[in-house]
């Protein structure tokens, strides 16, 4: 029986396959998976600290938490205030640890959605420059000034495509225009 130690929203929960929990509101939106960080992974009496393996998890919906009253007053005063809170927190389901998805639909999807960058990837690899997608944003930035319009166009289509970084597309929209 496998599980993992995740921690999401500054918490550490420890989660199994198939498991739903209620944790502080998630940026990703309701249906969408996401891989939060792993801390440790367990089972059958072993463990590893800071594994590899990634946990996906879906966003099943967003709900409001309870209500906590917070009352203050001071004696002698007449001072009383009453107001209240709400968290907002997102149900969460863990699809998997480790391995491939347990549902039968996407896993037969992921086949084709791999090969489509990879024939991405031959095409690109000519017009790209040496090792860029291990490049940072800063470095992005102080080489994108040497590279040929090609490079700078292909660098573009490689980050709308896979990274999506906003600073790299900044500079190299910038070179692209001056």
């Amino acid at each position: 029986m496998a599980y993992a130690i995740i921690t999401l929203g500054g918490k550490q929960y420890r989660v199994q396959e198939g498991q739903r929990l209620l944790v502080d509101r998630v940026s990703t939106e309701e249906g969408k998976t996401f891989h939060p960080e792993v801390l440790m992974l367990g089972g059958d009496g072993t463990f590893e600290l800071a594994p590899k393996t990634q946990v996906t998890a879906r966003v099943v919906g967003s709900a409001l938490g309870d209500k906590i009253t917070i009352g203050k007053y001071k004696p002698k005063s007449g001072y009383r205030r009453k107001t209240g809170f709400r968290a907002k927190l997102s149900q969460i389901e863990i699809e998997s640890i480790g391995g491939a998805a347990k549902r039968s639909a996407p896993a037969k999807e992921a086949p084709a959605k791999e090969e489509a960058p990879k024939q991405e990837a031959e095409a690109a690899p000519a017009k790209l420059p040496d090792g860029y997608a291990d490049l940072t944003i800063a470095q992005i930035k102080e080489q994108a000034e040497s590279w040929s319009a090609e490079q700078v166009d292909a660098a573009l289509e490689y980050e709308s495509a896979h990274a999506n970084r906003k600073g790299a597309l900044a500079a190299l929209e910038a070179r692209k225009d001056s």
